[in-house]
This record gives structure tokens, sequence and C-alpha cells, in this order.
């Protein structure tokens, strides 16, 4: 397999990163694009490893941490959150707290991609799991279909200290459960449910009355990592390592508080 099939193959999963990193879908994807370019620009920066997808992951890294994306045009400078705009760029602990937990990179390939050693990627993740996991309790409802996937779920989220409000089978249930009881903080969505609906559908109705950051679990995430728009930004595969959950609650919740901080302020 060439060089470029194996970017391609890896492609999906940088987007997904990218995504988690940002918050968005647009923003992500900018800077994948950003790398992207790159690479067409610079094809030896790849083949510095053995391993495409850290040398790939390792580039992204290069391009986030620097910001340049910002001058590539008016367009994708408008498509960054207000953060990233104002120069506020993720911190390393969150980076690396990502690439072991979501994206499964051994503490060898992290350090490699973030151009430090096995030693500090280790104090990093555990900074970040300390950082993220502070004060971000919150209600979660859980869309899921599967009995056991559910309970699976329910176990996690309440180990992290969040509760669960109710856990729903379809879209109707859903709708019933977030309409009658506490509003949640966070949603927690299968995509295909029990009787043929869609936790994206079910998801879709609930953002009609309120906003709520939204975590969606699929057997397939590579069709939802296209790049084509609208997706979502935050997605788990089936499937699930209770480490890949635990980090993208903990971003969907740290961009949500996030933006109320930047809200109170303007406020």
């Amino acid at each position: 397999m060439s060089t470029a099939q194996l970017v391609v193959q890896h492609l999906p999963y940088l987007r997904r990163y990218a995504r988690a990193l940002t918050g968005s879908q647009v923003a992500g994807d900018a800077y994948v694009a950003a790398t992207l370019e790159t690479l067409v620009n610079e094809p030896e920066t790849l083949g510095r490893s053995t391993n495409v997808k850290a040398d790939l992951f390792r580039v992204f890294t290069r391009i986030w941490n620097s910001l340049s994306v910002n001058g590539h045009s008016d367009q994708v400078q408008h498509d960054l959150p207000a953060e990233v705009r104002l120069g506020q760029i993720t911190p390393l602990p969150r980076q690396a707290f990502l690439l072991s937990c979501l994206e499964g990179f051994s503490e060898e390939d992290a350090a490699i991609i973030l151009d430090v050693d096995v030693g500090q990627v280790r104090e990093l993740v555990d900074e970040a799991g300390r950082e993220l996991a502070a004060d971000m309790a919150t209600e979660i409802l859980i869309i899921e279909d599967e009995p056991l996937i559910a309970m699976d779920l329910e176990a996690l989220v309440e180990g992290l200290g969040h509760n669960v409000i109710g856990v729903a089978r379809t879209r109707t249930e859903a709708i019933k459960l977030a309409s009658e009881g506490t509003r949640p903080g966070l949603i927690l969505a299968d995509i295909q449910l029990a009787d043929g609906s869609s936790g994206l559908d079910a998801v879709n109705d609930l953002l009609k009355t309120f906003e709520v950051p939204v975590i969606f679990i699929t057997a397939y995430p590579e069709r939802f990592l296209t790049g084509e728009r609208p997706e979502p930004a935050f997605l788990i595969a089936k499937p699930f390592q209770p480490a890949n959950v635990s980090a993208v609650i903990s971003q969907a919740l740290f961009f949500q508080q996030s933006a109320r901080r930047r809200e109170a302020k303007s406020a």
C-alpha cells in the first residue's frame, strides 16, 4: 500500500481527533485540510518513522501548535473557535490525553507526535485527567437500545461523577425523557435505534428546544468522518473503551464550560 493510501486510511481518525481537540467539525476539518496541504508541499515530512499514522498526527500537531492555519484564508480564520483565534492554544496535556485515551496511541508514539519524552507523556496525561474531571459533573441522557451497552455507559458515567437522568431506547422515549424530567447537560446517543428510528433525528428534535453537547456512539464512525457537513463533532466507536468515553465526555464538557464563561463575560 502506498503512503498516500495509508494517509487516506487514517484520515477519519485524524478528523475525529481534530474535532475533539477543537470542539467543532468546521474548525477540526480546517486543521486537517491544512495538514494535507502541508503534506503536498512537504512530502518528506512523512516517513520519519515506521508508523505513518503517528507521522500524520505529528504533522497535524505542528500545524495546530503553530496556528499557521490562520494565515491560509479569511474563511478558515472565521471557522476557528474564538479561543483559538485569540491564541489560547489547547494545552499540551489535553493533546496527550486525547492521543492516548481517544486515539489509542502508545506512550512512545504519543511522545513522537508531541516531540516530548515518554515520561512527559505520562505526566501530561495524568495532569489532563485531573484538570478535565474537575467541576464538570452534570446530568446525562443516554439514548441506546442495547441493554448491556446502556448499562455499561450508565455505570461508566456515574463512576465519573455524573448523574444519568434516564436511558431511552427509541427517538420517542428520548424526547419524552428530556421534556418531562431534568434537562440533560450532555447526551450520549447511539445512531441506529431499536425501532428503526435514528439517534441523530432524536438529538435534532431535542436541540430545537435547548442547547447541549452531544456525543454519538456508532459502530461505523468512518461514515460520519468524511468532512461533509453537517457531521457530529464528537464520535465514539463501538465497541468502545472506557478511556475513550471519559476522554470525549471531558472534551465536550470542557468546551461547554468555555462557552458559558465567554457568555458570562460578555453579559
